[in-house]
């Protein structure tokens, strides 16, 4: 009795203790079903650029980027997409360019591998290369991962490894064929330093800037496999020569890559236009795909196409005359044989051509635009690494019920 006295005086006299909280109750995930593939769903907000398929207009940041092709050159678009402004002036151009000349020259430790790599490499090319030697490249300049670097050193990594990868895809390509690698040179352009490293020789002022126009014109396209494969990557807090590594493998796939030179291929299979209108609909009766018409996302003209059919126009020569002519027939042949498809030629069809008329090999046109795209995949991984939220999405199961017992080993 004394006790219950006692605690009965203590509680009259003392503040109650208060009780515990209640635990937060687990938030469970809710899943949503979207369609196969992602298509169409919104992942993330981004201020880099967007894909207007209906309209047949894309843009980088506030820009056309068709727009920037035509009236500025590599390195103001690569200002852009990495800092989110062009350069105002010739001093903040100077400036750019101050930062990333230095950055292209190929590290010492790195040269001794280029011939092993490239001779492991050729069945699949330069890109496989390159995949493989920015690891390599990214541990020689300590890069850290995205999560242990700050903005200012994320964006320096994001700088080397771009103005290095057409330096290394370049040594590769020459490398592999029993030739020296170019050095580059400080006094060429992007654009024109990469012809340069790639045949040995300093380029026509057209031909550099039609390369340059059509690298422009492939930075970046939404979020496209590879740029989504790049920031995945880049949610885990990786270094960036990981992410990019990552979006080259998404590359390196067939359905993912772009064909231009299967498109010129076809150019040659057909060879003169009075070949054109029968070469046609015996492969589009037959089921068969044509290369470099038809688009995922574009529902009319795809605005890159548009463009570099000018620029091919502005070279010349046989194999621009017979692009456009073939063009012509094989979109009225599609229209016929397939009405309300809505397939149009694509940006593969006259990049082939404008590369070949500069002299850059048909097995460097996927690399070529590689080089480019890397720019486009840095802009993103560094948007995507100020999100903290790791991308991890859920799969529903369709496998055999669970559980069930495991067999004994017969």
């Amino acid at each position: 009795m004394s006790t219950s006295s006692d605690a009965t005086s203590s509680a009259a006299t003392s503040p109650a203790t208060p009780a515990p909280a209640p635990a937060p109750a687990r938030r469970e995930i809710t899943t949503v079903d979207v369609p196969r593939g992602l298509s169409g769903v919104v992942v993330t907000e981004t201020r880099i650029g967007d894909v207007r398929g209906r309209e047949g207009f894309y843009h980088y940041r506030q820009y056309s980027a068709i727009e920037l092709a035509e009236r500025r050159g590599f390195e103001d678009v690569w200002r852009l997409m990495l800092d989110g402004a062009l350069p105002a002036d010739a001093a903040e151009r100077a400036a750019f360019g101050a930062e990333t000349v230095p950055l292209r020259r190929l590290p010492d430790a790195l040269r001794p591998l280029l011939a092993p790599v490239a001779r492991d490499t050729a069945a699949d090319g330069p890109l496989a290369g390159l995949r493989a030697l920015l690891p390599v490249a990214a541990a020689l300049r300590g890069i850290r991962p995205l999560y242990d670097t700050d903005p200012a050193g994320r964006r320096a990594d994001a700088l080397y490894v771009s103005a290095l990868a057409p330096t290394l895809i370049a040594a590769l390509y020459r490398v592999g064929r029993g030739l020296d690698p170019v050095d580059p040179r400080d006094d060429l352009g992007y654009a024109a330093n990469y012809l340069h490293m790639l045949t040995g020789r300093e380029p026509a002022p057209e031909h550099a800037r039609a390369i340059e126009q059509y690298l422009i014109s492939t930075i970046d396209h939404g979020f496209n496999a590879s740029t989504f494969t790049a920031r995945v990557i880049a949610s885990t807090g990786a270094d960036l020569a990981a992410c990019v590594s990552g979006a080259l493998g998404a590359l390196s796939g067939p359905l993912h890559g772009g064909a231009p030179s299967r498109a010129l291929d076809t150019l040659d299979a057909i060879g003169t236009p009075e070949r054109a209108e029968p070469w046609i609909r015996e492969r589009v009766l037959r089921g068969e795909r044509i290369m470099g018409f038809g688009h995922p996302v574009y529902r009319t003209e795809d605005p890159r196409s548009r463009m570099l059919r000018g620029v091919a126009e502005r070279l010349g020569g046989g194999c621009a005359d017979l692009a456009v002519q073939v063009e012509r027939q094989v979109l009225d042949t599609l229209a016929e044989l397939k009405p309300g498809r809505e397939l149009f030629t694509n940006v593969e069809y006259y990049a082939g051509v404008v590369m070949d008329q500069c002299g850059v090999p048909r097995k460097m046109f996927t690399p070529t635009f590689g080089a480019a795209r890397i720019v486009g995949w840095c802009a993103n991984i560094l948007e995507q690494a100020g999100d903290s939220k790791i991308i991890r999405p859920a799969a529903r199961y369709a496998g055999p019920t669970p559980p069930q017992a495991v067999p004994a080993l017969g």
